[in-house]
């Protein structure tokens, strides 16, 4: 990794070799990451993150798969893991991942964690979210569940799990009413296969398993299956959810 880039002025760029998609120097990366760019050098020499593309006068420029990469970090150091064990989890993954996968598989970890919700001032909120937010920035924010007003005065609850996905919608073109009506949904049918999932598991699960309490294998067997529920269950979800969308916007398309 190139560790003598330029340091500029944190306005978002546009690098034509790179499909027209937003790029950051290594500045305005730390910003919106909410780390050090000494954080961010050493991931590069690390491995942990690819190195920039060099523009003109050797400026790095850093684009969202990169943002997206440290938010998964951040998320598997939340988790406990060291960065070794977080080299290993990366080595694993595609080279070529997009940043909408590495969301993906970002939104599975930060779903292992317990409650992640914090009361945090509006400058700690403006500075996890590595950008100014006003008014009906929050208000979008609070749409999409990610943050709500507490009795203290200038003090919000952020979901911390969200917080960092929210930030990234704020500048997708979607009105607040389609926020809300899509939250909706989602909130609906999530409920629904939660319920269903729960049943199935205690009907077809957990009922045989009390019959057999007395053995010792059985007994450890249900812990761990229990213990590991949760992350397979999400990532099936998600996953099937993914290739939902894909066909139906597919047919979309197609009828258009």
């Amino acid at each position: 990794m190139t560790t003598d880039t330029t340091e500029t002025e944190a306005t978002d760029t546009t690098d034509p070799t790179d499909g027209g998609e937003p790029t950051y120097t290594v500045d305005e990366l730390a910003a919106r990451a909410g780390v050090t760019v000494r954080t961010i050098r050493f991931y590069g020499t690390k491995g942990l993150l690819p190195p920039p593309v060099i523009g003109p006068r050797r400026v790095g420029h850093y684009g969202r798969e990169h943002l997206s990469r440290l938010a998964l970090i951040e998320e598997l150091q939340l988790q406990g893991m060291t960065l070794a064990a977080i080299e290993r989890y990366l080595e694993q993954l595609p080279a070529d991942l997009s940043a909408h996968d590495l969301a993906i598989h970002r939104a599975v970890v930060a779903s292992w964690a317990p409650d992640s919700a914090e009361d945090v001032s509006h400058a700690e909120l403006e500075r996890r979210a590595g950008r100014a937010l006003g008014d009906e920035d929050l208000e979008r924010l609070a749409a999409m569940g990610v943050v709500a007003l507490t009795r203290t005065p200038g003090t919000y609850r952020v979901d911390l799990g969200l917080l960092r996905l929210g930030v990234q919608l704020l500048d997708v073109p979607i009105a607040h009413e389609t926020i809300l009506a899509a939250r909706t949904v989602l909130m609906e049918h999530t409920r629904s296969a939660a319920h269903e999932l729960s049943r199935l598991f205690r009907d077809e699960v957990w009922e045989p398993y009390r019959e057999r309490e007395s053995d010792p294998e059985h007994v450890a067997a249900m812990r761990s299956l229990s213990a590991h529920m949760q992350p397979m269950v999400v990532q099936a979800l998600v996953t099937a959810f993914q290739r939902s969308l894909k066909e139906e916007l597919r047919e979309w398309l197609k009828d258009g």
